[in-house]
C-alpha cells in the first residue's frame, strides 16, 4: 500500500514539472513565432513593453529574417 502512495506522489511531481516547462516555453520577443503570436492577439491585451518591442521587431524590421 505505501508503493502505491509513493507512485501516485512520483507521478504528480513527474506531472508538475513537465506543466511548468510547457508553461514556460514562450518563444523569443522579436523572433518571428513571437511577431505571429502577436499579431494574433488582440491589440488591447498588449502591455506597453510588448507594443514597443513588437514595433522594433516586427514592423520597423519586418519579419521575413526572423528566427
Amino acid at each position: 500500500m505505501r508503493a502505491g502512495v509513493v507512485t501516485m506522489a512520483v507521478r504528480a511531481v513527474v506531472i508538475a514539472s513537465l506543466l511548468t516547462a510547457a508553461a514556460a516555453c514562450a518563444p523569443e520577443v522579436g523572433s518571428k513565432r513571437w511577431c505571429t503570436a502577436m499579431r494574433d492577439k488582440a491589440r488591447g491585451d498588449w502591455t506597453a513593453n510588448e507594443a514597443l518591442e513588437y514595433a522594433r521587431h516586427c514592423v520597423l524590421a519586418g519579419d521575413d529574417d526572423k528566427k
